[in-house]
């Protein structure tokens, strides 16, 4: 996190108290968030007339499947509070074949691996034949009914919204881009920085197909910038800064919901000599990397700056043309890898027999979490979000206390 950017984001909404919600990736995990949403607007509602709409962010930013949490409540923002129940009611009929399925032409080859190493073999068959080891085609129909698209043109030319933001990253430049949907008067300047660039674009099911591209599960997606086609995979590749965005388009404050957590298993302090990690727990490892490592630190960064900013002095932060930056992040109070594991028989068998040993320790839980869009992982999520946000309560309501 530059200083740069604290100062652009000051010069973006001066004088302006502009809240954004900024949305991590991490597949199924995702689900988390829509149960730190749901209890958020409950609390939010006993203080707000219930004939009154109210939303309670101006600026949406969302990466890989929080990217797809993102568009949803950007299409439905204009029922206000109203829209976070619907996210949570989205997320408790979904299921895995309502985002990926087999690839057909290897399907056959996959089924009955057992064996981890056989299962690898497989899989990258048919990543070699087709660009990923899963078909993600099933999730476009479920996003063309679930995303009302009309309903984000509307909640900008409204006022409720003034930007939409999905990130994703190049495979063809290695540059990680940032799509804005944003309302004309209130659309800053598109930013450069090293290896991070934006583009001011109308939010499309292809920019969310990108974004949740998760690299070598599912198969890049081609989207036109600077005039030319490029092809995506997931925004949480490249990473580097994950509210930036977020400052760039003029946010004050921001709540930041991540689906890491406090240890993975296997690495906690009291966990017995540790052997040579497997083949899964490589997987795991490289997985939790892609989608989660840059969150914590981030934030750390904007607060440090920010507590500097508040201790200049009156007479010199009067004149200066930034505003300090108030972030409240929220993670999972307990181990995800360890509620996969008691839920990962829930995945369709074809699922379970072509992913084989890769999916039988606590590594391999880790690894086919992000796989489980099943009613039981989905409801313990969701749970475990309401129950983090309800602990937080008076963080939370200050949080947007004007």
């Amino acid at each position: 996190m530059a200083l740069g950017t604290i100062i652009y984001s000051g010069l973006a909404q001066h004088g302006k108290n502009v809240r954004a919600l900024v949305l991590m990736g991490g597949g199924a995990r995702t689900a988390y968030q829509a149960g730190v949403l749901k209890a958020m607007a409950a609390m939010l509602a006993l203080s707000r007339p219930p004939d009154q709409p109210w939303f309670p962010f101006e600026v949406l930013v969302g990466t890989s499947a929080g990217a797809l949490n993102a568009a949803y409540l950007a299409g439905c923002a204009q029922t206000g509070l109203a829209s976070f129940a619907q996210l949570a009611a989205f997320w408790e009929q979904v299921r895995s074949g309502d985002v990926y399925q087999l690839n057909k032409t290897s399907a056959g080859a996959w089924f009955g691996g057992s064996h981890k190493y056989l299962a690898a073999l497989n899989l990258s068959r048919g990543a070699l034949a087709h660009g990923a080891i899963l078909d993600n085609a099933p999730l476009i129909e479920t996003l063309r009914k679930a995303i009302w698209f009309p309903g984000i043109d509307g909640a900008l030319a409204s006022k409720v919204l003034t930007s939409v933001a999905v990130t994703a990253s190049s495979y063809s430049s290695g540059v990680h881009w940032t799509f804005c949907h944003s309302d004309d008067d209130s659309a800053p300047d598109p930013w450069h920085r090293p290896g991070r660039r934006a583009e001011f674009q109308s939010l499309s099911i292809d920019h969310l197909m990108a974004s949740s591209a998760i690299p070598f599960v599912f198969p890049a997606t081609a989207l036109k910038v600077d005039g030319q086609l490029e092809y995506f995979g997931d925004g949480s590749m490249r990473q580097i800064s994950p509210l930036s965005p977020a400052l760039h388009l003029g946010a004050q404050r921001i709540m930041v919901i991540g689906v890491g957590q406090p240890k993975r298993t296997g690495l906690a302090s009291d966990a017995p000599i540790p052997q040579k990690p497997g083949l899964s727990a490589v997987a795991a490892h490289a997985m939790a990397s892609v989608f989660h490592d840059t969150l914590q630190a981030d934030v750390e960064q904007a607060q440090r700056v920010t507590e500097t900013l508040k201790r200049l002095p009156p007479e010199v932060a009067a004149v200066l043309p930034y505003r300090p930056v108030r972030v409240f992040a929220m993670q999972p109070s307990q181990s995800l890898d360890a509620l996969a594991l008691q839920h990962v028989n829930e995945l369709p068998l074809s699922i379970r027999k072509s992913l084989g040993g890769l999916i039988s320790d606590a590594g391999g839980a880790s690894l086919a979490s992000y796989l489980l869009f099943e009613p039981g992982f989905v409801a313990s999520l969701m749970q475990m979000g309401q129950r983090d946000a309800y602990s937080r309560a008076a963080e939370l309501i200050e949080f947007f206390r004007d």
